[in-house]
């Protein structure tokens, strides 16, 4: 097994050597997002494609663990732009710049349909997958079991998996319990006939009281998953982050493509709320919008 540091280094000279392959004078963009099939990954395939439409920047998705590997590869120089959640940017105290505000994230937790399991509590000693290391999911995750009392480390057997993984581990009863962040309704969890999602939505405002972000309590409807009942969770915005070397042409054009392509960016893991507006692009919070994506939101679109 490779430790992180010769990870992140190998996959900086992996990316740095696929965005020299440019075409023309079309600038290349490294966009990293998250994993496959997962959506981060499938946003930045849709922003690919509206790229390719419009001929003004070409976009390379670069699949990755999610935000907190993001931010990282950002950080090396390894990727141009970069998708992650907004409590991972602070927990980073990262100042890189925000290209728009998406979507939102919704952290959710699923468990057996015929597990006890009724709350954030009751998972003291079951096997939980937390999600992939690297991800700003899993790190939620970890802080809503801290709010709720328990080490992640000592007080739950925790694994780190794909999504895929951790719901096969849950239907052939290797775990006991999934977290994930994403749209709703992720694909192919099972909800419900195979698994039920958990009531969290309680537990935003007790994190933003330990960890200071303002996290979002947000509401997954009923039949979202077909037949599956309403549910609270607990909401982040994901934003798209700019490198502090990417050009001002580069952002602007991606700037352009939120605003104008927007209905083509809607994947179909967000029924729930997206931000492609401008008056919602521009609420990056304490992430400051990258100039030329400012200027862009104000001499276009008032």
């Amino acid at each position: 097994m490779l430790d992180r540091r010769r990870f992140l280094a190998g996959t900086t000279a992996l990316l740095f050597a696929a965005g020299c392959q440019g075409r023309g004078d079309v600038p290349v963009v490294r966009l990293g997002s998250g994993r496959v099939g997962g959506f981060f990954h499938e946003f930045a395939g849709l922003l690919a494609k509206a790229a390719a439409e419009t001929g003004t920047v070409r976009i390379e998705p670069i699949a990755t663990a999610g935000s907190r590997q993001n931010l990282e590869l950002l950080a090396a120089g390894a990727l141009d732009a970069a998708l992650a959640l907004a409590d991972s940017l602070e927990s980073a105290h990262t100042t890189l710049p925000a290209i728009g505000r998406l979507y939102e994230t919704y952290i959710q937790l699923a468990v057996r349909a015929d597990s006890p399991i009724r709350g954030l509590r009751d998972l003291r000693g079951q096997r939980v997958d937390l999600g992939v290391q690297g991800s700003g999911a899993a790190m939620t995750a970890a802080r809503l079991l801290r709010v709720a009392g328990m080490d992640p480390a000592t007080d739950i057997v925790a694994h780190s998996r794909q999504l895929s993984d951790g719901i096969t581990g849950l239907r052939t009863q290797q775990i006991d319990a999934v977290f994930w962040g994403g749209g709703i309704p992720t694909p192919d969890v099972g909800v419900p006939d195979r698994a039920r999602l958990v009531d969290i939505g309680d537990w935003a405002l007790p994190l933003h009281e330990r960890f200071g972000y303002h996290y979002d309590r947000v509401v997954i409807p009923a039949d979202t998953y077909p037949g599956a009942p309403e549910v609270w969770t607990v909401g982040v915005p994901n934003v798209l982050l700019a490198a502090p070397g990417l050009a001002d042409a580069s952002v602007t054009a991606i700037t352009a493509l939120l605003l104008e392509k927007a209905d083509s960016l809607i994947s179909e893991q967000t029924l729930g709320f997206h931000f492609l507006d401008r008056r919602w692009l521009v609420g990056t919070g304490g992430v400051p919008l990258h100039p030329a994506a400012a200027a862009y939101y104000r001499d276009n679109h008032g």
